[in-house]
Parts: structure tokens; C-alpha cells; sequence
């Protein structure tokens, strides 16, 4: 290395180095000063820096009760407001830094773990979902409210009201109405809803255990533990005739009667086999799908050449019906939809 420094002194380091085969690097790192030892840094500390005592009262200050839970800004300007300077905000990032405090001082929310709702059902009035929702009104913020009580395997609407307002006691009612309607035994129905205020409510809840009735939620943000009433209620602001606005209450009520009976007896519903809602609530979906099958065979009779693959099958109904079903649903038997 010492042929490549008298060399350097002639033809430069670049020169040097290549005529010799050195590195630069090798030669740089040769020559580099050693680092000093941590005594003889703590000799070289620059004249401006803090002392380790300055820093550990600096410190204690951040993480003292009145100040643990403040961003540094604030403490700053708290001690400043007081007369007080004890360093920069800068310097106080970098002691907490150093010290692994670099992070949100203050509490966070910690949410709690919302267990997925499991709910199955095998036949009509076993398991209920409900929700409200918004109809826009004949001016902008006028509402009228729309509560919706849906059973689950059979998709019939069992309830409705249109109300101007949101609340538990409308809510009581409506269900007090539609249990008596439907002749609900204590013991026999579980009923599902998200968690909006009038859902979640102390009055309904206690309503609903004096009844015998199983209540259960969505988890918070999680539209999809409701989907029959999600589901049910695009249907019906899809539907060409469904207005911008409703001009007054009296003019929302007539126009979802006549949609919920449209909906109930009329809609043939691709997720219960294409029948309608209010005949597989009813009872009546073997005579129709045995009718249908009589005239798939006519059909298949009358030209079997059309039908390559398979006989002609009506749809089959589902035996059971789920939200959210188990990752091995099979375990409990039917065909799930």
C-alpha cells in the first residue's frame, strides 16, 4: 500500500490504484482514521450537545404523568406557555426515539373481536332477519323510514312499516305484530338485524327475551351478515316504478304494499328454486314443482330430440339456508344455498 501513496503523490489515486491492481476502496480504507474509542468520543462531544443528565430529565419529563400521553408538540408548547424551555421538539422525537418511545402516546382504541354469526335454517319462520331503510322524502334531508322483517329460507316478507321516524318502540311494535301474525312459538325463532341504534336497543332486547325470541347481530361493518335484507331491499329501489322522491308518507305507504305483495306472490326468486316467496312460506312449493316437472316430461316427450344432455328438471328448493355457513358445512346435511 505504501507503493500505491508514492505513486499517488506523482500520478493520482485513480492512476495509481489501476497501475497496481489496489482498489480504491483498500486504499482509502488504509489510510482512513481509526473511529474513537466510546471514551474518547465522550472527550470529542461537541460543547452544544446535552448532557446525559439533561437528556434523562428531558426523558423524564415526557413519560411523567402529566405529559405520558401528549405528543411532543404539545408538550412543548404546554412548557412553553409556562415559562419553560427544556429542548426542541426535534430533540424530544429523538430521545424518545432513542429510548424505543417512538410511537402513539396516547390510547388507542382497541376493538373487541365480534364472532361471526352462524345462522341456519330448514323451513319457514325459523330464522328472521330485519332493517330499516331510508326513502327520500319530498325535500332534501326528509326521510320516511322503512322497517323490513324477512324470513330467511322462504325469503317472505312478514312484516313491514313505513314510519317517519327510527326508534325501539316502532320497532317493538312492528315485531310484537308480525310474531302474533305468524303464531311464533317461544323457543322457536332466532331473529337477525345489524347493529343500528334501534337494533341494538335495551327496549327491543328485553322484548325480545320475554318472548322466547334468540337475538343476534352483524359484526360492525360487515354488510355481508345481513345479506337477505341488503339483498331484499335492492330489489326493491331497482325496480322501474321505485320514484326519486315520495311526495308524503301517505304516497310511500300504497307503493310498498304493492311491491311487498308483488314481491311475496309474484316474484319468482332464483334463489329458492324459482318459486315465489310467499308459496314456499306457505307450503305449496312440492304440488307446484311437481306440476312443473309433469311439464318438463310433456316437453321431453314431445321432442326428446332437443334435450342432449339431460332430462328436463325443474329446480330444485333448497333444504337449508345459511348466513354465513361453517367452513365444512356438509357436517349438517342438505343442500345449502
Amino acid at each position: 500500500m505504501n507503493a500505491v501513496f508514492e505513486v499517488e503523490k506523482k500520478a493520482g489515486v485513480r492512476d495509481a490504484c489501476e497501475a497496481l491492481g489496489v482498489p480504491k476502496t483498500s486504499y482509502y480504507r488504509a489510510f482512513e482514521p481509526e473511529s474513537p474509542k466510546p471514551l474518547e468520543a465522550e472527550a470529542h462531544k461537541h460543547h452544544r450537545a446535552y448532557s446525559d443528565e439533561e437528556n434523562a430529565q428531558v426523558l423524564d419529563i415526557l413519560n411523567s404523568e402529566r405529559f405520558m400521553d401528549k405528543a411532543p408538540i404539545e408538550v412543548y408548547a404546554t412548557l412553553l406557555d409556562e415559562g419553560t424551555y427544556c429542548c426542541s421538539v426535534s430533540k424530544m422525537y429523538r430521545l424518545l426515539k432513542d429510548n424505543a418511545q417512538a410511537r402513539e402516546r396516547r390510547d388507542q382504541l382497541s376493538h373487541p373481536h365480534y364472532k361471526k354469526p352462524e345462522l341456519l335454517a330448514t323451513a319457514p319462520n325459523q330464522v328472521w332477519t330485519w332493517d330499516i331503510t331510508k326513502l327520500l322524502g319530498p325535500v332534501k334531508w326528509a326521510y320516511f323510514y322503512l322497517y323490513v322483517i324477512i324470513d330467511i329460507f322462504s325469503r317472505y316478507v312478514v312484516g313491514w312499516m313505513v314510519a317517519h321516524g327510527e326508534s325501539s318502540e316502532l320497532a317493538k311494535r312492528l315485531i310484537k305484530d308480525t310474531l302474533e301474525k305468524q303464531g311464533i312459538r317461544p323457543g322457536q325463532l332466532t331473529i337477525h338485524a345489524d347493529r343500528g341504534s334501534s337494533m341494538k336497543s335495551k327496549p327491543v332486547a328485553l322484548f325480545l327475551a320475554d318472548l322466547g325470541v334468540t337475538k343476534t347481530h352483524s359484526r360492525p361493518h360487515v354488510s355481508n351478515d345481513n345479506p337477505f335484507s341488503e339483498s331484499q331491499f335492492k330489489t326493491l329501489k331497482y325496480r322501474p316504478e321505485f320514484p326519486d322522491r315520495f311526495g308524503c308518507i301517505e304516497d310511500a305507504r300504497p307503493f310498498c304494499a304493492a311491491f311487498f305483495q308483488w314481491y311475496n306472490w309474484e316474484h319468482h326468486h332464483s334463489g329458492i328454486g324459482l318459486l315465489t316467496p310467499g308459496a314456499l312460506h306457505h307450503g305449496q312449493a312440492e304440488p307446484i314443482r311437481e306440476q312443473r316437472q309433469k311439464v318438463l316430461d310433456a316437453a321431453f316427450l314431445a321432442h326428446p330430440e332437443r334435450f342432449v344432455r339431460k332430462l328436463p328438471t325443474a329446480p330444485e328448493v333448497p333444504a337449508a339456508v345459511w348466513i354465513n355457513p361453517p367452513k365444512e358445512p356438509a357436517a349438517i346435511g342438505g343442500d345449502l344455498h
